[in-house]
């Protein structure tokens, strides 16, 4: 188990053993375990959508993600054929409903591939959908106990992952700055919901302010804050350098939500189904770490996060994660669908666990240069 020593900035860092991180901190293993993760998801597509069989839904959106950033770093072109070959399938649609924020998430690896490809079909279903969705904003309310058109609106916190990249991207490509008002403005509102000034964390919904853990403290939830961190990392990755309205405040949050997440990693090197109750939910969980992981790294990559304080807890991160990918290459302890903590198994996977770690994966890749 890793020791925690204060830094000078305050900032707890574990003190890692060079030796036992030496095996997986490089990039030829890196590379063989993201594709020995990739395949094997590939592999078992079919058996492992257990919470969602629509291709289009969020739990699989997650996992393109990862996949169509590992196909870039690896330039194997059978990745990019798997991807287009399924969503040819699905003709490059959203899922079914107009407003949900989770069927919007498959459409940011869509831009993704039309950037490479430069296949208008590839573009055209998402480019109708947001045009008419930035046309007829909602008037539904931020509230997730209140039922009219609660998930019209980006109620939960999950939603800071699937929906917002998508406008960045859009903004990106287009230059169309609807784009980016829409999406800032419904951003805030979120965040002005959900975001605990105190704690410096957000709430999964409304339905938890008042609920508390078996250690009386408050229930911040492990993979919705890693889904944050990850989607904010996303946004700034994908909007124009150039930006100067939009950008400040997302860049000052990213920093503050990462310095808060990285004092509540574990000993062990993951952050559990509860931030603030370990205790109560002891076993490893991947998903939440991958997100979380990813997203330090990327905030070092960039810059806004100091390596000196930063890379002895993504190392420690990463470590954990190559410590749960099985022989056969299955990702493991990935915390099943759900909206809160949850007690986590070796056995149980889910699409969006390969797909956070792929995306960490490829942050880390940089960072090993």
């Amino acid at each position: 188990m890793a020791a925690y020593a204060a830094n000078e900035n305050g900032l707890n860092v574990p003190q890692v053993s060079e030796v036992r991180v030496e095996g997986v901190w490089n990039r030829q293993s890196i590379k063989e375990l993201g594709k020995k993760v990739a395949d094997w998801q590939i592999k078992e597509f079919p058996n492992t959508r257990h919470g969602s069989k629509d291709q289009r839904g969020w739990v699989a959106g997650a996992w393109y993600m990862g996949l169509c950033d590992w196909a870039e770093l690896s330039n194997d072109t059978t990745y990019y054929k798997w991807m287009r070959k399924t969503f040819s399938g699905q003709r490059w649609q959203l899922g079914n409903r107009m407003y949900h924020a989770d069927d919007f998430c498959v459409a940011q690896t869509y831009i993704d591939l039309y950037e490479k490809f430069k296949d208008k079909n590839m573009l055209e279903p998402t480019l109708a959908r947001t045009e008419w969705l930035v046309g007829h904003p909602s008037n539904g309310s931020v509230d997730f106990r209140v039922p009219h058109l609660r998930q019209e609106r980006w109620t939960w916190c999950d939603a800071l992952f699937m929906a917002p990249a998508v406008y960045t991207r859009l903004y990106r490509l287009t230059g169309n700055r609807k784009y980016m008002h829409f999406m800032d403005a419904e951003f805030k509102a979120t965040y002005n919901h959900l975001y605990d000034k105190e704690e410096k964390m957000f709430y999964r919904d409304s339905r938890y302010f008042d609920q508390r853990e078996a250690n009386g403290k408050k229930i911040f939830w492990g993979r919705g804050n890693g889904w944050v961190i990850a989607g904010l990392a996303e946004i700034l990755r994908t909007l124009p350098d150039s930006d100067t309205e939009f950008r400040p405040f997302y860049e000052k949050l990213f920093v503050e939500f990462a310095t808060r997440l990285a004092e509540l990693q574990g000993e062990d090197g993951y952050w559990h189904a509860s931030l603030l109750d370990p205790d109560s939910y002891p076993s490893p969980e991947t998903s939440s770490t991958g997100f979380i992981v990813y997203g330090l790294a990327y905030g070092i990559n960039r810059g806004y996060l100091p390596a000196k304080d930063f890379l002895p807890i993504v190392k420690k991160g990463w470590q954990a994660l190559a410590e749960a990918v099985a022989p056969d290459g299955k990702l493991c302890w990935v915390q099943p669908i759900g909206a809160d903590p949850k007690k986590v198994t070796r056995e149980m996977t889910e699409l969006y666990g390969p797909g956070a770690f792929l995306m960490a994966a490829c942050e880390i890749y940089k960072l090993c240069d």
